[in-house]
């Protein structure tokens, strides 16, 4: 390749081994920038990662994303989808924070990370063509963390813009914001500062033209909040669109040409023919998702057998082309006849039942059915001490409520190895966002909460079910939540310009349809949503429609589980710890932990409780039994006291001196005794009534601006008020000042006489 030297600044001079001269390169990016919202955001690309298919860094603030995609070049054969996965690592250098792992580098990607990797791939899937079959690969990390502006909308961006300037063919760009709501306003992209004060944090990506994606959680905001959000959002995302897509004009590679695994027509047409009334007659019979799967399984065996002893490619193409044939059989009887697989109505949903309680010991259980849809969640009540510690480049260090989706194989009538998928970590996500707008303060109920939904069958919307079986168990276990909160799956089958929008979507629905969105909220308003869709995008009209829809449908949920329990149980369940708080002075937090512990474990020890002690120094008192409560509490309060004047002590003598007796009146706390009051009569020595070990029963009589105490036995004997034995003291300290100067003014004389001499 020849270069031009002339018209590449980039190119130095640069003189080798030899002394003569040789070029090296050093490659310089170009910027894009725009403005969304308050911030700018900064595109960069041409610096780094010069072999990927397409590679940018994102900058907002002192945050920055780099995103790098790539293609392989050969298909993947025998697979029946397209090969796309996003990774999103979350570097903790970015930070300035080196790894909380026992090896002190990044393992597996958190759970944040594993959210972030699919609020990525969500949005940019639909845009590929679902006949591609070459691998496509989007890596991103973070560069640069400020704690200021969240990561996950600038690594949206910055997967979009790598993709739409690479060689991969693709039907971007999108472009994605966070939408807040502070005192009605909308504020777009806001800061972590910004989100505490606001009562919506909904994330949208769209295309210039519609909506792909949305995520959403929020404190009870009503339907149409959440539409004019959305529409909000949509309007910010354009001038992301336009610096993209500069992008592609001005840096852009041209798009490579790829293999399409398209079915042959002439095939689908024949298969179609072939099976669509035997298709229909499964679907009209009664019949359950087992009944219908073996059905079709059946079905298609019969198909297949006329394609064996022909290659491998006829038989592929034969098994997707019944699938296509099944597909449009179930949604043309949707969107012409408004038939829905299982019979139902677009808007109705499915038998529900409700339990709790199932489980005795467990600190409160829900079961949920909807339909062939069952999910059972335990709840579990801790102490602050048991919350998750979060090692994340986000300002959040801890959280107390902590939501497991757990799925295994069974569920769905198969056998497998059970392990933790991406879809498990964002299903027992979206329901624990559900829920938190409703959970008490922690001030006013101080446990940490888990919840484990375990699935026992799904077919479709298990998520939904796992947010109604949570609130039974929470209701169950007596956790005062502000009010209920119902989910519900919301589908959608669309053909052009027609489409029906489908209430409590059952798995094939999900499969074979165009839209899963999930909406979870009270009677009152929304706290979550998650929206999934496989074509181009939605309006806001079928957006608004789905919303309403599902407001009906959640209503009725609502009802259904009133009707098991109304209202969470006003005591907690027999098996929960009791926990109290008391507050202590910051200063007097060492005095309860001890040296290494020590003071702390003991208490533990000697009341069977668990504390936990705050840093403002509240402490959490965890008991089974209110009588080892009480104790735990009156020996913290004995280590906490300070002396007052005229209150009356028992405590050990802890030293003696030939003047007086020390006594330990408080844990860790001592004052002194003078000889003279300690008994009413004139004693001669200390020991004649105190000895090291001897228990005393004293009033603090008076404490001196340096803290220390003055006790009097002799008050007590005598019923003295505070005032009456300083009052008798001072007397016997005059009386002893007087005899000392006695004493050394006869001294004195005689050292005169003697210096005289």
């Amino acid at each position: 390749m020849r270069i031009d030297k002339e018209n590449s600044p980039h190119l130095l001079s640069v003189p080798n081994e030899k002394g003569k001269k040789r070029e090296k390169m050093q490659p310089q990016g170009k910027q894009f920038t725009t403005v969304v919202g308050n911030h700018e955001i900064i595109f960069e690309t041409g610096k780094l990662a010069g072999q990927a298919g397409g590679a940018v860094t994102a900058r907002v603030g002192d945050s920055v994303i780099f995103a790098a995609v790539t293609m392989s070049d050969s298909t993947r054969d025998g697979i029946d989808f397209f090969p796309l996965s996003v990774e999103y690592e979350e570097k903790m250098y970015a930070g300035g924070k080196i790894p909380g792992s026992f090896f002190r580098r990044e393992g597996r990607p958190g759970d944040d990370a594993v959210l972030v990797a699919r609020l990525i791939d969500r949005p940019m899937r639909p845009l590929f063509d679902d006949n591609m079959r070459n691998e496509v690969q989007v890596i991103l990390y973070t560069l640069s963390a400020d704690l200021v502006h969240p990561l996950d909308i600038i690594a949206i961006n910055a997967a979009s813009a790598a993709t739409i300037i690479s060689d991969i063919p693709w039907n971007g760009p999108i472009g994605a914001v966070r939408v807040g709501r502070i005192d009605g306003e909308f504020i777009i992209n806001p800061t972590y500062e910004e989100m505490e004060y606001s009562n919506l944090d909904l994330r949208v990506a769209a295309t210039r033209e519609a909506i792909l994606m949305v995520e959403s959680d929020s404190e009870e905001v009503s339907e149409d909040v959440m539409v004019a959000a959305i529409t909000h959002a949509h309007e910010a995302i354009q001038p992301l669109i336009d610096i993209q897509e500069k992008m592609a004009a001005e840096v852009g590679k041209e798009k490579r040409q790829v293999e399409l695994k398209s079915i042959d027509d002439d095939l689908a047409k024949t298969i179609f023919e072939k099976t669509n009334l035997e298709i229909t007659s499964l679907l009209e019979s009664p019949h359950t998702k087992a009944e219908l799967d073996k059905g079709i399984h059946e079905l298609k065996a019969q198909i297949l057998l006329d394609a064996e002893g022909e290659n491998e490619e006829l038989v592929f193409q034969t098994s997707e082309a019944f699938e296509k044939a099944y597909k449009s059989v179930v949604r043309a009887r949707i969107l012409n006849e408004g038939k829905r697989p299982d019979g139902r109505g677009t808007s109705d949903v499915r038998n529900i039942w409700c339990e709790v309680g199932t489980s005795p010991r467990a600190h409160g259980a829900g079961l949920f059915t909807r339909g062939e849809t069952q999910v059972l969640t335990m709840a579990t009540l801790g102490t602050p001490k048991e919350a998750q510690e979060l090692d994340n480049l986000s300002p959040e260090t801890s959280k107390r409520y902590m939501h497991h989706y757990v799925f295994p194989k069974f569920s769905v009538g198969e056998t497998g190895r059970p392990w933790r998928s991406r879809r498990e970590i964002g299903h027992g996500a979206l329901a624990e966002r559900a829920l938190v707008p409703v959970l008490p303060d922690e001030k006013i109920f101080p446990y940490t909460i888990r919840l484990v939904s375990e699935v026992l069958s799904s077919n479709g919307s298990t998520s939904m079910a796992s947010v109604c079986g949570s609130t039974l168990a929470l209701m169950d276990t007596g956790v005062p939540i502000k009010a209920p909160v119902a989910g519900i799956a919301m589908g959608l089958i669309k053909e052009d310009d027609k489409y029906k929008v489908l209430t409590d979507i059952q798995g094939l629905e999900d499969h074979l349809g165009d839209m899963d969105f999930k909406v979870a909220g009270t009677a009152s308003g929304i706290t979550a949503l998650q929206m999934d869709i496989k074509i181009k995008g939605i309006t806001p009209q079928i957006m608004s429609e789905a919303l309403a829809q599902a407001k009906v449908a959640r209503l009725f949920i609502l009802g259904k589980m009133a009707e098991v329990i109304e209202k969470p149980r006003t005591e907690l369940k027999e098996f929960v710890p009791r926990i109290t708080t008391i507050q202590i002075p910051v200063d007097k937090i060492g005095a309860i932990i001890g040296p290494g512990g020590k003071m702390i474990r003991s208490i533990q020890e000697q009341t069977n409780t668990q504390l936990d002690v705050a840093e403002d120094g509240t402490i959490f008192i965890a008991a089974a039994v209110k009588a080892d409560e009480l104790r735990a509490r009156e020996l913290i309060e004995q280590l906490t006291e300070s002396a007052v004047v005229g209150r009356i002590y028992t405590g050990n003598v802890v030293r003696t001196t030939n003047f007086g007796a020390f006594v330990e009146i408080i844990p860790g706390t001592d004052g002194m005794v003078h000889i003279s009051q300690l008994d009413s009569e004139r004693i001669e020595k200390v020991e004649d009534v105190a000895n090291v070990g001897d228990e005393l029963t004293v009033m603090v009589t008076a404490i001196d601006p340096a803290g220390k105490i003055r006790l009097s036995r002799q008050a007590v004997l005598e019923g003295w008020t505070p005032e009456e034995a300083r009052e008798k003291d001072s007397a016997n300290q005059k009386k002893r000042s007087s005899s000392h100067r006695d004493s050394r003014g006869r001294g004195n004389s005689s050292n005169s006489r003697y210096s005289k001499k």
